[in-house]
């Protein structure tokens, strides 16, 4: 296909928008776009994915966080004594 028969397919095209968008105002349609808005778009209250519920956090009892601080411990314990501790994190 040659340069200039992909030229005259476009104004084609273009001439035939045209022609459409002058039918579209001349009855009175109003033709806006809504704004664009950039970055995230906002949650929307009517979306499903806010209608449902979310779970509740779960936080460890001090009964889990102490035997967990306690296996820590116990870690660094054995990596001293194996002397793999050598200052950097």
């Amino acid at each position: 296909m040659a340069l200039k028969d992909i030229v005259a397919q476009i104004d084609e095209e273009i001439a035939r928008l045209q022609h459409a968008r002058s039918l579209l105002t001349a009855s009175g349609i109003s033709v806006t776009l809504p704004p664009v808005g950039r970055g995230r778009p906002q949650k929307n209250a009517g979306t499903p994915a806010a209608s449902i519920p979310t779970k509740k956090k779960r936080n460890p009892s001090p009964e889990s966080r102490a035997r967990i601080a306690e296996a820590v411990e116990r870690r660094w314990a054995r990596l001293k004594a194996k002397g793999k501790l050598n200052g950097k994190a």
